[in-house]
């Protein structure tokens, strides 16, 4: 593919309530437009900003929409790169214009050299969806495990007929919030823990504040039952966005789970540590995940080699183009993987969906899983919905995704073209 003509826009998307994470919150999140243009066709690929995710020293440097704004001009910046490059496929294109873009955004933001690269993969997104929707068109095939090149297909080998949708419990969701999500089919939840109140509590003030919440669920979902639960209980799934400061705080927290009886609930706790606290995790009583610190393939080994069982994937987040790269060192060291979100809309939800059904699932769970938390934050989630031209090739039920064959076959529709983002244009 050589691309001749490349360009992007954004627009906001508000949030129903401010979302806190890592001690900050968001009001809104970016929804960032690419178009790829070859002398054969084009593809349009949409990404979500998220700064406070992927670099919280620029989100709390800076305003949201001056943090917003640094990285969308880390795409436009990308986006003029490409023009006049060609490569064999998207992950080529990608590799070709990753240092400039990130040297670009270390000379833009006040971080500086700290900049995290998760910033620049973020910021990347969607250009590589525009690149793959193009190299889809090119090739004639709405099949992606026909597009990833042979290297990388391995690890994708299951059709997951069945994925139970993972929701987000942020600070802020209450206890009849809980209880309607659990009543609504909750397996697994995504807790947040690490609350700080932006930076004004001290570590042993968090450490107590993390047991009262999670004290709280446990005694909610202690109350309901599963059948796609090994144990037949609901799971927990608890991001600590590196807010813990040293070992024996965190097993301070797990000991405490334990006395409560939720400790065997928790099936993986992500990101304890700051990431360049290198602790090793190896004798954490539950599975630690990596996902922030875990920027590329290189960072991929460090973080095994650190006791990190886990690896959270984000098609959504870092690119797809990379995503398969870090997918496939991880299998080569058996290491579990599953797919988060980062508040995607529906359309991404897609992207991320075709990863987590061709992976495997967690030991503790009957069905695959994936996180998709966009409908419990966005304010206008069914206006977004309606973006969606595509036939759907999934049934929503009771918090379950239920794939059919023709999904595998059209990896959901992600290649198709969707009027409401090419009219942007």
């Amino acid at each position: 593919m050589k691309i001749i003509k490349a360009k992007c826009t954004y627009f906001p998307e508000k949030l129903k309530a401010l979302f806190g994470f890592k001690g900050g919150y968001l009001s809104e999140l970016w929804q960032v437009v690419c178009r790829v243009e070859s002398e054969k066709d084009y593809g349009v690929g949409v990404g979500v900003q998220s700064v406070l995710w992927s670099d919280a020293a620029v989100f709390t440097s800076n305003s949201e929409f001056d943090g917003n704004m640094f990285m969308y001009k880390t795409t436009e910046y990308a986006v003029k790169l490409l023009e006049g490059r060609e490569g064999a496929t998207p992950i080529e294109l990608i590799d070709g214009i990753y240092e400039e873009t990130l040297r670009f955004a270390r000379s833009l933001t006040n971080v500086k050299e700290n900049l995290r690269e998760t910033f620049v993969r973020n910021a990347l997104v969607a250009v590589d969806n525009a690149l793959w929707q193009l190299y889809a068109k090119e090739c004639g095939e709405q099949d992606i495990m026909k597009l990833i090149p042979q290297e990388y297909r391995l690890p994708l080998c299951e059709e997951q007929k069945e994925l139970c949708n993972i929701p987000l419990v942020s600070y802020g969701v209450n206890e009849s919030e809980i209880r309607k999500l659990l009543s609504g089919g909750t397996v697994l939840m995504k807790i947040k823990i690490g609350f700080d109140d932006n930076g004004k509590m001290s570590k042993a003030e968090m450490l107590e504040w993390d047991k009262n919440r999670l004290n709280q669920i446990h005694g909610i979902a202690k109350q309901y039952e599963t059948k796609y639960s090994k144990s037949g209980n609901i799971l927990y799934y608890l991001d600590a966005n590196g807010k813990y400061d040293t070992l024996e705080r965190l097993n301070e927290l797990l000991d405490y789970a334990s006395e409560i009886g939720a400790l065997d609930n928790i099936v993986l706790l992500e990101e304890p540590f700051a990431e360049e606290n290198k602790i090793n995790v190896g004798s954490v009583s539950v599975r630690c995940a990596a996902d922030e610190s875990v920027h590329s393939l290189i960072d991929v080994e460090e973080r095994i080699a650190l006791g990190y069982k886990a690896i959270t994937l984000k098609p959504i987040a870092k690119t797809l183009s990379e995503t398969l790269k870090i997918l496939k060192k991880a299998f080569e060291k058996n290491v579990i993987c599953f797919c988060a979100d980062l508040t995607v809309n529906p359309l991404l939800v897609e992207w991320n969906k075709n990863v987590a059904a061709r992976i495997g699932t967690l030991p503790e769970m009957n069905i695959g899983i994936l996180e998709s938390n966009g409908e419990q934050n966005y304010v206008n989630w069914n206006e977004m919905q309606e973006c969606m031209t595509t036939k759907n090739e999934t049934t929503y039920q009771n918090s379950i995704y239920i794939l059919t064959k023709n999904f595998f076959k059209t990896s959901g529709g992600i290649f198709e073209k969707f009027p409401y983002y090419e009219k942007l244009f």
